[in-house]
């Protein structure tokens, strides 16, 4: 068997008091190790991800400037964990893999936590409720279940909650799903007349496409859709080993929902609450 060598830490000094020069230098170099691994603490890094085309949760200002309410949640949320946040846009059907595939550490994208995303990535707390709904041209549809657009064209984002309860429900057996890969693709579409009816989040379709001139004669029909295979909320997605983070986010979502950061941001984008 070989020896065993212990190698002792640099700031353990050994010499007799007489060499002082070796005293003092054993000391600064101590110190220049402390001070480096406080630089690289400081410099904790968090990559996260978010859609970057779901105005206005996430979206591009004309300099290609990530902005919007999870983009704010995101900082914020950095901000109270004393870490670097690192947020890139990422296309929503490869978002959770490339989570999986440890491209980022975390998803800040308003995602449904339904009961499919559950098996593949862990969730912090709820961060906000989701509602979801059709949204057609005034006096085109009265009737929204499977059976009343039977033969109808209906729009959803590709890989959404709203894409699996449509299925679930048997919409696919009645209509023709379309599938976007943004959402304001499924919108321009439903203004162009190239489908009947498009479904998704209430509150994003609301603030967003509600208040463009073309969506004028635009207007929700049938019941909110909630729960279920729509999910019970949004929440920050992880992966399933990194549960040492998940609870440093939701003590900063804590944080910032007790000394009214959340609320203020919200007031920034919306004229009511989330939650």
């Amino acid at each position: 068997m070989s020896k065993e060598v212990v190698l002792k830490p640099a700031c353990i000094v050994e010499s007799p008091i007489s060499k002082r020069r070796q005293v003092v230098q054993a000391t600064l170099l101590c110190l220049a190790v402390l001070a480096f691994q406080g630089q690289a603490w400081a410099q904790e890094k968090l990559r996260i991800s978010t859609e970057g085309t779901y105005a206005p949760w996430s979206f591009q200002d004309a300099q290609g400037k990530l902005m919007g309410w999870d983009i704010d949640i995101a900082n914020a949320l950095c901000a109270k964990m004393k870490v670097q946040c690192e947020i890139s846009a990422q296309e929503w059907d490869g978002i959770i893999p490339a989570l999986l595939a440890k491209k980022h550490d975390a998803i800040v994208a308003s995602m449904s936590m339904t009961p499919a995303r559950r098996e593949r990535v862990a969730f912090t707390n709820k961060y906000k409720d989701v509602i979801s709904q059709f949204l057609a041209p005034k006096n085109t549809i009265s009737d929204t279940s499977p059976q009343g657009l039977k033969g109808k064209k209906i729009g959803v984002q590709r890989g959404s909650a709203q894409q699996k309860w449509l299925e679930a429900e048997g919409y696919n057996k009645t209509a023709e799903i379309r599938l976007y890969e943004r959402t304001t693709d499924s919108e321009l579409d439903l203004v162009a007349g190239r489908v009947d009816v498009i479904v998704g989040n209430k509150t994003t379709m609301f603030v967003g496409f509600l208040k463009k001139p073309e969506a004028k004669d635009m207007v929700f029909v049938g019941p909110e859709l909630r729960g279920g295979v729509l999910g019970d909320g949004a929440g920050i997605a992880l992966r399933k080993e990194d549960v040492a983070l998940r609870e440093r986010f939701n003590k900063a979502l804590d944080e910032i929902r007790a000394d009214g950061t959340y609320d203020a941001i919200t007031r920034k984008y919306f004229p009511f609450k989330l939650m």
